[in-house]
């Protein structure tokens, strides 16, 4: 390989650089020109992101919450009043369970299908990653269940407390609150009536006049929930139906776990509550009587004829009759006998022509034999009860009938397949075709294709979708029956009967909001909005200290640039000079 010659001689390793190349004192000037890259960041994304409070930071009260409610008009009043609550401090109340940040399951604990759909939500909203508040009869009955641990729990008397409970919840806590309204040692009846409610029907308002009741039935398990009877006072009762008529309810429903037990506890009773409240009835709105026991009615039934025969009021009462054999009556202690209820029965037919009676029975309840259950079946052949609710015999844990000898599980299903036979055998309202009656209206059927209206006798009657019938009286002419239903044409002269009251509410608007309630509301609200403040002071703090950093950065980049133009033309003049 031939050796590199080199024709000039390098004395030193500086001699590379050529007479063209800058000097190293013009690579000290140039080197101010050298301006850094300010690497910008997404301001408007760091500023929106600056506007929401940290990820990290739970502010109680602006949560989307979904309510899902299982059993009795009880339950169902209850669930109302937790949405109302929930919705007067600012949260949101939907009917999409996905989008909610928080479920309230408000529970019944009557039968084992409704305990499992209970269940089974509950796992799945540990499933969806949701906030689990737990309410109604299933949690206070037995708190201790094991799918129960760790979950926030609100007694069915500590209602009005839903909004705590709740706010806890959401923070990560659980909280449980299960005991009972006092005062001066008495059990009261729960909550207050005058509480806000989102009711699910604007025109129908339910109306709890009691909890509890006097019974220790065998196969009851609401009782270890709700409890021996306590009774709200007439006059609070009172107070609450005007407040609901004032707000455009045309039917109010009273419910209870025995109305016929009603004021047994504070020195009244029901006829006497009933008098009060139909003086407050205005022309054109229903009341609908609750189920009652045939125990607590027999001593009233001459007040309780006159009362359903009183035009403001539904000719139509629930009275359980569960078995037609006294030997089952013994074993479920029902304090009763087959007579009894007949006699109850008969009198009422007897004295309110049409009266609508329904009642209850339980298939295959432990000690049954075949003569018990043809003794039932005999019983719905005769009266032929236009509403009859069946079903069959569930052991509910922690009750005595829950330890009797099982019917066998394939006889109690088909004893309550051959009642159901026997059901669906007569037509109830065939009779009436041709009839020309008063009803009111006041829901939507469930195909949409109807309004859903009740006549005196509390039957069900579709009638056709006209806007302006909703809330009203109207006269139709029935010419088609169903086993549920009759179904009327307006008469072509039919005058609307407007219930002289208030516009209803909007669907999903707030009831009840008192001075009292409203002062409560406003000291939370100024709580929230103090924590809401200083989020959004933190944020103010944060944009302030990017928008200095900002500007201590634009300056430091103005003055680079001023001191490199006066650098080069220093080196100009330098240059010129020499």
């Amino acid at each position: 390989m031939p050796s590199a010659s080199c024709d000039t001689f390098l004395d030193d390793i500086e001699d590379i650089v050529s007479q063209e190349d800058s000097k190293p004192q013009d690579r000290h000037f140039a080197r101010k020109h050298v301006v850094p890259k300010v690497r910008r960041r997404n301001t408007q994304k760091y500023l929106q992101d600056e506007n929401s409070p940290p990820s990290d930071s739970t502010i109680p009260g602006i949560q989307k919450i979904w309510i899902r409610t299982w059993g009795c008009s009880h339950n169902n009043s209850d669930g109302e009043y937790m949405a109302g609550q929930l919705a007067a401090y600012g949260y949101k109340i939907t009917e999409n369970a996905s989008e909610a940040d928080l479920w309230l399951l408000n529970s019944c604990t009557v039968k084992n299908p409704a305990e499992d759909h209970f269940r089974n939500s509950i796992k799945k909203a540990q499933e969806e990653n949701k906030k689990v508040v737990l309410a109604g009869c299933v949690p206070q009955a037995q708190p201790r269940q094991d799918y129960l641990k760790g979950l926030s729990i609100i007694g069915v008397q500590q209602i009005d407390r839903v909004v705590e409970v709740v706010e806890e919840t959401i923070k990560g806590h659980s909280v449980r609150l299960l005991g009972q309204k006092k005062d001066n040692g008495k059990r009261l009846g729960g909550a207050r009536l005058d509480l806000p409610k989102i009711r699910k029907n604007p025109l129908i308002e339910i109306i709890s006049i009691n909890t509890g009741c006097l019974n220790a039935c065998t196969y009851c398990k609401t009782k270890h929930a709700r409890g021996n009877l306590a009774s709200y006072p007439v006059d609070e009762l009172v107070d609450r139906a005007k407040q609901s008529f004032q707000e455009g309810v045309c039917e109010i429903w009273l419910t209870s776990e025995d109305t016929g037990a009603y004021g047994r506890d504070i020195g009244t009773s029901l006829p006497a509550l009933l008098w009060k409240l139909v003086e407050v009835i205005p022309e054109g709105a229903m009341l609908r009587l609750g189920m009652t026991n045939p125990p607590y009615i027999l001593e009233h039934l001459e007040e309780m004829a006159k009362i359903l025969n009183h035009p403001r009021v539904y000719a139509f009462l629930h009275i359980p009759v569960q078995s037609a054999s006294d030997t089952v009556l013994m074993e479920m202690k029902r304090e009763y006998c087959v007579a009894d209820f007949k006699r109850v029965v008969d009198f009422l037919k007897d004295k309110v022509p049409g009266i609508t009676i329904a009642t209850d029975i339980i298939c295959g309840f432990p000690g049954e034999t075949d003569q018990d259950f043809q003794e039932t079946v005999k019983l719905v052949e005769e009266y032929k009860f236009p509403s009859l609710f069946i079903n069959q015999f569930y052991p509910r844990p922690g009750t005595p009938a829950a330890k009797m000898e099982q019917v066998p599980a394939q006889v109690k299903k088909q004893r309550t397949k051959d009642l159901s036979q026997v059901f669906h055998s007569y037509n109830p309202y065939d009779h009436k075709i041709g009839e020309r009656q008063k009803v009111l209206v006041t829901e939507e059927s469930f195909d949409s294709k109807f309004y859903v209206a009740h006549n005196r006798f509390y039957e069900q009657v579709l009638v056709p979708k006209n806007p302006t019938f909703m809330g009203k009286m109207v006269e139709v002419n029935v010419y088609e029956s169903g086993k549920h239903f009759m179904k009327g044409q307006p008469v072509s002269d039919a005058k609307v009967y407007a219930p002289s009251i208030s516009k209803p509410l909007a669907k999903g608007e707030i009831s009840g909001l008192t001075e009292e309630f409203r002062n409560r509301l406003g000291n939370h609200l100024n709580s929230v909005s103090h924590t809401l403040d200083a989020t959004q002071q933190d944020s103010a703090s944060s944009r302030m200290a990017l928008q200095l950093q900002r500007l201590h950065q634009d300056c430091t980049l103005r003055m680079s640039v001023v001191l490199a133009l006066f650098a080069f033309l220093f080196a100009f003049l330098i240059k010129v000079c020499n």
